[in-house]
C-alpha cells in the first residue's frame, strides 16, 4: 500500500513538474477605467494555476505558448485569451479593460472605394499585424445602459469565433477601434461640421488608452502622438475612414502613415 501511494505521489509530482517545466514567469498589469483593479483573479486554465492582482493591478503568473488565461472579477465580465509569442518574448502583458460606450451617429461621407461591408472590405485589405502583448477587452455595460443591437452584438469573447478576422486571441479589434481610436481621431478634427462628424466627448482614460495603442502598436513616441494625429489628418485624409464598419481599413491606413511619419 505504501509503495502504491508513493508511486501515485511520484506520478502526480512528475505531471506537475512537466506541466510547468516549459513555463516562464510573466509580469502583468490590469488597467481599468475604474481604479478597482485589486483582487482580480488571473487563472491559467492550461496549468490549473492562478494568482490575483495586488492593489495596483499587478500580477505574476507562469505561462507557456498557447496557454489559455482567464481573467475574472465580480465587477467585470470574464475574459479568456491565449498566450501568444509576443507575450512570451516580452515576458509581460497589459490588459486594458474598456467600458463599452453607446455608438453615436455615423459620419456621413460618401466613399466609392470601400463597400461598407466589413467582411468584404477585410478580405480586400492587407491584414494589420498587432502586437498582442497588450490586450484590450470590452467590459459588460451596466444594466441601466441600453445599447442598440448592431453587427457586433453576436460577437463572443472566445478563442474560436465566426468573425475570426476581427478576433485575435480574444481581442475584438473592431471594438478597440470603435471605442478608442475613432473617438480620439474624431475629437481632433478641426472642422467637424464640414466633414459631417459628430462631436464625441472622450474621457481622459479613453484618450490615454487610444494614445497608448498608437504608441504600442505603431511605435509612435508618447510626446509625438498629437503630432502624429495631425499628420494623419492632413489635407489628403479620407474622413470616411472614421465611419463605423471601416475599422480594418483605418488600421491599415494608420500603419502606412506611421511608417512615413517615423522617417520624418
Amino acid at each position: 500500500m505504501k509503495k502504491i501511494l508513493f508511486f501515485l505521489t511520484l506520478t502526480i509530482s512528475l505531471q506537475t513538474f512537466s506541466q510547468n517545466f516549459l513555463r516562464i514567469e510573466v509580469k502583468g498589469k490590469i488597467i481599468a477605467e475604474s481604479n478597482d483593479v485589486s483582487g482580480i483573479a488571473i487563472f491559467n486554465k492550461s496549468s490549473n494555476t492562478g494568482t490575483v492582482t495586488n492593489d495596483n493591478g499587478m500580477f505574476d503568473i507562469k505561462v507557456k505558448l498557447n496557454d489559455v488565461i482567464e481573467v475574472s472579477a465580480i465587477q467585470f465580465q470574464n475574459i479568456t485569451f491565449q498566450v501568444n509569442e509576443a507575450i512570451m518574448e516580452s515576458r509581460s502583458m497589459k490588459i486594458f479593460l474598456i467600458e463599452e460606450i453607446r455608438k453615436l451617429d455615423e459620419v456621413i461621407v460618401s466613399n466609392n472605394k470601400l463597400s461598407g461591408n466589413l467582411n468584404t472590405d477585410v478580405e480586400n485589405t492587407k491584414a494589420f499585424s498587432l502586437k498582442l502583448d497588450a490586450l484590450y477587452f470590452g467590459l459588460r455595460a451596466a444594466d441601466n445602459n441600453k445599447f442598440e443591437p448592431d453587427y457586433k452584438s453576436k460577437v463572443k469573447n472566445n478563442l474560436m469565433n465566426s468573425q475570426r478576422q476581427t478576433m485575435i486571441y480574444g481581442l475584438n479589434i473592431v471594438n478597440v477601434v470603435d471605442q478608442l481610436l475613432l473617438p480620439l481621431f474624431r475629437s481632433k478634427v478641426a472642422d467637424k461640421k464640414t466633414h459631417g462628424i459628430t462631436e464625441i466627448p472622450i474621457e481622459y482614460i479613453k484618450q490615454y488608452f487610444g494614445s497608448e495603442f498608437l504608441t504600442h502598436h505603431f511605435n509612435i513616441p508618447e510626446h509625438r502622438v498629437e503630432e502624429f494625429i495631425q499628420f494623419v489628418q492632413a489635407e489628403d485624409f479620407d474622413y470616411s475612414l472614421l465611419n463605423y464598419g471601416k475599422e480594418m481599413q483605418f488600421l491599415e491606413f494608420l500603419h502606412k502613415k506611421s511608417i512615413t511619419f517615423l522617417k520624418i
